[in-house]
């Protein structure tokens, strides 16, 4: 199956794959939306299945929690367990403090309750998405539908006092339609291209009124493993500063992803 995949393709699966490892028996776990959160869940199925392992799951989305129903998993809502062991969820964007841009599969808002109702949150990602700085990937803001427009407004005259390098707005869409989120709001994404001040930005950003939350997610991401298109997995402790390398052996992989994207 790996043989298969694209080499972006394998870095989301490597890393995925290495991410579950931090998984104990016992764990509720907050399992993230995404291309990479994708394969993720399914790492974690066969583990469950394979092992025996036992874990309580709160998905970010209802596309997560349909992917982790059908693969066996346990789903829950987060009311039911309130806090959460372990959150494992991609990122559009990381830098070296392992601050992120999230929102590109908009389930942002879910996925920032999940993430800061939880004990730890691993970020897996390609190493593509490491960058020195925020802001290439557009900012997804999460917006009201009432008086979007005004909404859209204040965040665009905001962000003239702001560190960025561009300041284009525009409201994400499906077809000839507004995207709804699983909240029903809007999506307003940001083109930023340098954010100099992300904790700043995502301070300001929530002040506006119509502003739900932004994609800015800092001092949340506690571990971040990064995956190679050649098999190779770094591991990121920002707490620790600790560093680990290593690989996973793509030629014993499963196919158990033929159906993913």
């Amino acid at each position: 199956m790996a043989a298969e995949l694209s080499p972006i393709d394998q870095a989301k699966y490597v890393a995925a794959r290495r991410s579950v490892d931090f998984v104990e028996s016992g764990m509720k776990l907050g399992l993230g939306t995404g291309s990479t959160a994708a394969w993720m869940v399914r790492c974690l199925a066969e583990r469950v299945r394979d092992e025996g392992l036992e874990v309580t799951c709160v998905p970010t989305s209802t596309r997560t929690a349909d992917l982790a129903k059908a693969s066996g998993l346990t789903v829950v809502a987060l009311d039911e367990v309130k806090w959460l062991d372990l959150t494992i969820d991609g990122a559009d964007e990381f830098d070296q403090n392992l601050n992120l841009i999230k929102g590109g599969g908009a389930a942002l808002l879910q996925e920032k309750i999940v993430a800061t109702a939880s004990d730890r949150m691993i970020v897996i990602a390609d190493a593509a998405k490491e960058v020195a700085q925020l802001g290439a990937f557009p900012l997804p803001v999460e917006v009201v539908p009432f008086g979007w427009q005004t909404t859209k407004a204040l965040i665009e005259e905001t962000l003239y006092s702001l560190d960025v390098m561009n300041r284009e707005v525009s409201l994400r869409m499906v077809g000839d339609a507004p995207l709804r989120t699983d909240e029903g709001h809007y999506l307003l994404d940001l083109n930023l291209k340098r954010i100099g001040n992300p904790r700043q930005l995502a301070l300001v950003l929530n002040q506006i009124p119509g502003v739900v939350e932004n994609g800015l997610f800092i001092d949340i991401c506690d571990i971040v493993v990064i995956g190679h298109g050649d098999g190779r997995v770094t591991v990121r402790d920002i707490n620790s500063g600790r560093i680990e390398t290593g690989a996973v052996d793509l030629t014993e992989s499963r196919n158990i992803f033929a159906d993913l994207d």
